[in-house]
């Protein structure tokens, strides 16, 4: 059966229309904020809207209004933020309630009526300037000169005038001097200003028709609905760039779109047709490709299958979310629903012939998550990672996303997208730090033991009182041993060596692992049974060119008769090896930058 198309709400559409033509005014663009519809219980009927320390402007759902009115009213709530009434160091103790804890994460704080009055009179007076919106209630004909601070003084004692008096819920609330740090709505305003100066200059000057007669296309449109009502990818709508250019896409075999995470941009086909709806779907695909770091976790996997398991998830979760509508051809599959991208690659890998006729955005055979920038004019001059961290930059924006989308009441978020953000605002452990970890959790601290087969050292003081004294026994000492099979040929890097070996030797001694049974290998294995394990790094010699054979000296340790059947092994390696299989507990530290030629079973530690 036929799923039927639900039926748009006129009125819903008049209130995004209205916020919409207030985010298109070059005055308002820097300002941020996110459109919420507020609880029909929380907000009185009376009154419109109101705007919370953290930029979100909530609206009554209930309200019946023309796009104009609501421009109007969101303007005002704007305003309220770019005049730095949410900032608490702009108003007297006494013009503010106390603090209280609401249901997002920043406290707030209620003007009282005489400075809730005083500063409304102020937006109204700036917005009669305006053009934007029509005013829903007839405004005074003239309105005082003073400041908010003044009127407010005066209002304290003499009451305010009916012509200029309010409603008492507020449509604005204070934070605390933190929020206010971190949301410079002043210098957005300034910002904007200045903008709608330079675009009137060029009304006037005959360059534009006038301050919106710019026409937007669709993926515009689709990018601005990200900034301005979804809080969840706002912040990386805001800061991914799209190049839509037809040449660009026939020559590098775009059919759709492509992102690359390092340039934040996203390339798409112009000359695809495609509604907004559609191309929301497309965009918000592209940006978690980016943001989730798709292209740096490809490790020894095969790219192009490795991008087909991630679309099939990153579909799946916007499908569940219901942004957008999906193009037709696009991958999805209910049954992979909940399953990682590392799970669909190894369903989907044993398929090989299958995934021939599968595409991604970019087309057939292609990966639409690109390695490196594509060659353009001007390319790169805005790129986030100039100045900050990719990992950073794309966890910050995310993390700050889904905290503005739990506190906006947007809705349940799918479990595995939710865990992969988290994730991200806990980057891995250090190389060292993990490492240290494996040899805790595989390697055995020789415990000591009391034992009347030796004698106290305190026993002198007291002869005739038999004391037991420390001894560790040698079962434990012989079973908390381990293995190293040590990459010697010349592509290794001695003062990589010199560091692994080092942290090596640094965690063995801390717990009290007496020596370690040490295997050379580049082309054979040479063994150097047990050393002490302060003395591994100074025995290491470089041996041989080219690649290296590592298997024969598992084999070596797993055939031993004096290695533990259950030590587990460290192979140290470059990765330019072969096929190893270890049929034992196990671990690899390679260079940051390199990969296995295989799939490994056991932890990969990367030295940085």
């Amino acid at each position: 059966m036929a799923r039927r198309k639900q039926k748009s709400d006129p009125w819903r559409g008049a209130v995004l229309k209205g916020w919409e033509e207030v985010r298109s005014h070059p005055l308002f663009r820097y300002l941020g904020g996110y459109l919420h519809a507020a609880d029909e219980h929380e907000l009185p009927h009376d009154r419109w809207a109101y705007i919370t320390p953290g930029g979100g402007v909530y609206h009554h759902p209930r309200r019946r209004a023309e796009a104009g009115e609501w421009a109007w009213v969101f303007a005002h709530c704007l305003l309220h933020a770019g005049f730095g009434h949410l900032d608490p160091r702009n108003a007297l103790p006494e013009d503010l309630g106390r603090e209280e804890a609401p249901r997002w994460e920043q406290p707030r704080r209620a003007p009282r009526h005489p400075y809730l009055a005083a500063c409304c009179l102020s937006v109204d007076r700036f917005l009669a300037t305006l053009k934007v919106g029509r005013a829903p209630e007839l405004r005074p004909p003239v309105f005082p000169r003073e400041d908010e601070r003044t009127l407010a003084d005066l209002w304290r004692t003499s009451g305010v005038p009916a012509e200029f008096d309010v409603p008492a819920f507020p449509d604005f609330f204070a934070g605390t001097i933190e929020t206010a740090k971190a949301h410079d709505y002043e210098t957005g305003l300034a910002i904007g200003v200045a903008a709608a100066a330079a675009t009137a200059i060029e009304v006037a000057g005959g360059a534009r028709d006038s301050v919106r007669s710019t026409v937007k296309k669709p993926w515009d449109r689709a990018l601005g609905w990200f900034v301005s009502s979804y809080p969840l990818l706002g912040a990386l709508a805001a800061g991914m760039t799209i190049v839509a250019d037809a040449d660009l896409a026939r020559g590098w075999d775009i059919s759709v779109a492509a992102v690359n995470a390092e340039a934040a941009e996203i390339y798409i086909n112009p000359l695809v047709s495609m509604t907004t709806e559609e191309w929301r779907f497309v965009l918000a695909h592209e940006m978690l490709h980016a943001a989730l770091r798709h292209g740096e976790r490809t490790g020894w996997r095969e790219p192009y299958l490795w991008n087909v398991a991630c679309d099939y998830v990153v579909n799946g979760w916007l499908v569940e979310m219901g942004v957008g509508e999906m193009p037709e051809g696009l991958l999805h599959d209910p049954e992979l629903r909940g399953l990682s991208c590392e799970a669909v690659y190894d369903r989907i890998a044993r398929d090989l012939r299958r995934l021939r006729k599968l595409a991604t955005l970019r087309g057939r055979g292609l990966g639409d998550v690109l390695g490196e920038p594509l060659p353009r004019p001007g390319a790169g001059a805005g790129r986030p990672g100039r100045y900050v961290d990719l990992d950073d930059y794309y966890r910050n924006a995310l993390v700050t996303g889904l905290a503005y989308h739990h506190s906006g009441g947007r809705g349940t978020l799918p479990a595995g997208l939710e865990q992969e953000i988290r994730a991200l605002d806990h980057p891995p452990l250090p190389w060292d730090a993990a490492l240290a970890r494996w040899f805790e959790e595989h390697v055995p601290a020789v415990e000591r033991r009391r034992s009347y087969a030796r004698a106290s050292r305190r026993q002198s003081a007291t002869p005739d009182i038999p004391r037991p004294g420390w001894v560790r026994p040698e079962e434990a000492v012989r079973r908390a041993t381990f293995g190293v099979v040590l990459d010697t040929s010349g592509s290794m890097s001695t003062r990589l060596l010199g560091k692994a070996l080092g942290a090596i030797a640094s965690y063995a001694t801390a717990r009290d692992v007496p020596r370690a049974r040490v295997v050379f290998c580049d082309a054979v294995a040479y063994d150097a049974g047990y050393l002490p394990v302060e003395d591994v790094a100074g025995r290491v010699r470089v041996r041989g060119r080219g690649g290296t054979i590592l298997q024969p000296g598992v084999d070596l340790l797993e055939r031993a008769d004096d290695f533990p059947p259950d030590g587990p092994i460290l192979l140290i390696t470059d990765g330019e090896c072969d096929v190893v299989r270890i049929r034992r507990e196990h671990a690899f530290l390679i260079p940051e930058g390199a990969f296995l030629p295989f799939a490994p079973r056991g932890p990969v530690f990367r030295m940085s």
